[in-house]
């Protein structure tokens, strides 16, 4: 238990040294804190390049020199004192931050805790001039390149108590490497080195943000990434979001930027998580670096010591844009705006994908795919006059003889084949086979194209049961369709109820799911997307739902999980055997469907091999 605290103490002003170790414990949390403090800084004086020198983890040193405006020697003491500062001097500059860098507390709470020295020269000086200590120091002469190098060694020296709370030297490291790569993130502009126990860890030159990105987030992030760059009014957000298919199980690669400062937001963590609802599993994560844009003074930074926080003025104005602007770029992950979809990742890497497909892929035959296409008009010469979407008779002509004379007709020449597609119109190209039940063959100008027929038509489904919904809260009514013969079947006393108590929810969605007697419901409408598919299923699972979030939630809130789960029921199901008119329909729904890389779980739904890939799978010109 602590010991009690005397009641005849007096009140007494605290030491400056005490005030300052007090300060200490908010400001230099770890060494990674103190990194992050002197990076700034450097930043805030104009570097171009920086250095950053750690040795054990940061405990024993950390150096870090730029090549900045440097500080006057009249001006070294103010650097070390508490709160003195050159970046505010009012209210008004306070309510306006523009650096990164403000509160003056910073190089005064680690003098506190460590044993520092600042050595600066500016570009007029004919040579540096150094502190060392604290601001009670001696500035002298030295020697020194245009810029500043502080050098903080023997952290939490004379704070035994704290030092005992940090970690192993090699996750402090870690700590350190990851606050300079989240800062290099930001600023590709400037040059950045870091080093370790005299190794040279990392080195990034002066480059552009797509490829200072692509060093630090990996190859992987630079082949499936989607470029973003919107504003609306005082608001821009840009850099690149992640695609679905390449998301990871862990948060580890989500950098988040306000005015040039890295945030760890709750606001903006989840507008970018809503935005990639619909194309992303629930235990998964994408990889992104954004940034925000926005006048200083709709914006706090002044919430937290460490400035890891924000607070907006308008919190609802800037979660909606930055929502809208990531989900109007992962809608055009289809091929008709990428012309290709990223590898996918190995199933044990998207973590349980064999057995979800084991779960919803039944090996029964399901819906007509066909049948799913709502009729449209087809152009003169038409190969095939069924539903879906119509290809022109020479398309056809040069890819595949008519059925009844393709015995007999010469092969069309490579050559030809090519220059038909060769317009582009058709990115996934036109069928060529189905694989095992569950896969598509198509040959698109640029190889091989493999489609997921059943993760492709889920996506499919889903789009089309979102935008039926979206139209009818538009004044339109959902289009159902009514069943010759109702469907009933048995029901416990909750389903029951749960259909009696939200008939106008169910009748929103499509369904008219009425009691018959206390153990027995009947289907008798469902939504006309979902006509072939099995309506008792259909019925328990919406129900379900409902129950288990409410009626007005499922409507509001949870309505995509609930429209997933409809479009994955209804979707057709692996070893159901497409004919060809039925594949290529499929291929053309999915160039004209938004977010059709992948499905509602986060899964791709086709792959390109394009010829050069092919021709070193068989040592082609090797």
């Amino acid at each position: 238990m602590n010991a009690p605290i005397s009641a005849h103490r007096p009140i007494q002003a605290l030491p400056d040294q005490l005030i300052s170790q007090i300060a200490a414990g908010e400001v230099v949390e770890r060494p990674s804190a103190v990194v992050k403090e002197l990076l700034e800084n450097a930043l805030d004086a104009g570097a171009t390049q920086i250095t950053v020198r750690l040795e054990e983890g940061g405990v024993k040193r950390i150096a870090i020199t730029d090549n900045g405006r440097g500080i006057a020697p009249d001006q070294l003491p103010l650097a070390l004192a508490r709160h003195a500062t050159s970046k505010i001097a009012s209210l008004t500059d306070l309510e306006n931050v523009a650096t990164l860098g403000f509160r003056g507390e910073a190089l005064a709470s680690i003098a506190a805790v460590a044993a520092v020295s600042v050595t600066s020269r500016t570009a007029d000086a004919p040579h540096a001039w150094e502190i060392v200590g604290s601001h009670l120091g001696t500035v002298a002469p030295a020697s020194g390149a245009h810029g500043t190098t502080i050098d903080v060694q023997d952290l939490y020296f004379n704070t035994p108590a704290r030092r005992k709370f940090l970690k192993s030297e090699q996750t402090e490291y870690g700590h350190c490497a990851e606050v300079v790569r989240r800062i290099a993130l930001a600023r590709p502009d400037v040059a950045f080195s870091l080093s370790h126990n005299g190794r040279t860890i990392d080195h990034w030159n002066v480059s552009e943000m797509a490829r200072r990105s692509a060093h630090i987030l990996g190859n992987d992030f630079a082949e499936a990434r989607l470029a973003i760059d919107e504003s609306a009014g005082p608001l821009r957000v840009h850099g690149y979001a992640g695609l679905p298919t390449a998301s990871k199980a862990r948060a580890d690669g989500q950098f988040f930027y306000v005015n040039g400062r890295y945030v760890r937001d709750k606001l903006l963590v989840h507008a970018v998580r809503a935005a990639y609802q619909d194309v992303l599993h629930g235990d998964r994560f994408p990889s992104y670096v954004l940034a925000l844009d926005l006048d200083p003074a709709l914006v706090d930074v002044n919430v937290h010591p460490s400035k890891i926080e924000v607070r907006f003025r308008d919190s609802r104005a800037v979660h909606q844009f930055v929502f809208h602007a990531v989900q109007r770029a992962l809608a055009k992950t289809s091929a008709t705006d990428h012309g290709n979809a990223p590898a996918p990742q190995m199933a044990a890497e998207v973590g349980g994908v064999s057995s979800w497909r084991r779960e919803h892929e039944q090996t029964s035959f399901g819906a007509q795919l066909s049948a799913t296409y709502s009729p449209s008009p087809y152009p003169p010469g038409s190969r095939y006059d069924g539903p879906g979407v119509a290809q022109t008779m020479d398309s056809y002509g040069a890819l595949f003889a008519a059925s009844s004379s393709a015995a007999s007709a010469p092969v069309t020449p490579y050559t030809a084949l090519t220059q038909t597609m060769s317009n582009h119109e058709y990115p996934l190209g036109f069928a060529l086979a189905q694989l095992h039940g569950i896969y598509i063959l198509a040959q698109n100008t640029k190889g091989l194209v493999l489609v997921d027929m059943h993760a492709a038509h889920e996506r499919i489904l889903y789009e089309q049961l979102k935008n039926a919904l979206d139209a009818q809260v538009g004044g339109q009514e959902m289009q159902v369709q009514a069943l010759l013969i109702p469907v009933t079947f048995f029901a416990d006393a909750v389903e029951v109820g749960t259909a009696q108590e939200n008939r106008d929810t169910l009748q929103a969605l499509g369904f008219d799911i009425a009691a018959l007697s206390p153990t027995t419901l009947a289907v008798r409408s469902v939504p006309a997307l979902l006509k072939n598919a099995d309506a008792q299923t259909l019925a328990r699972d919406v129900l379900r739902d409902v129950r288990e979030f409410g009626g007005s939630r499922v409507l509001i809130e949870r309505r995509n999980e609930l429209l997933g789960t409809l479009a994955c029921h209804t979707a057709v199901r692996a070893n159901r055997i497409l004919n060809q008119p039925e594949m290529n329909a499929l291929l053309r729904q999915m160039e004209s469907t938004e977010r059709a890389d992948q499905c509602n779980h986060g899964r791709p739904t086709w792959v390109q091999l394009d010829i050069s890939s092919l021709d070193k799978l068989f040592l082609r010109g090797q």
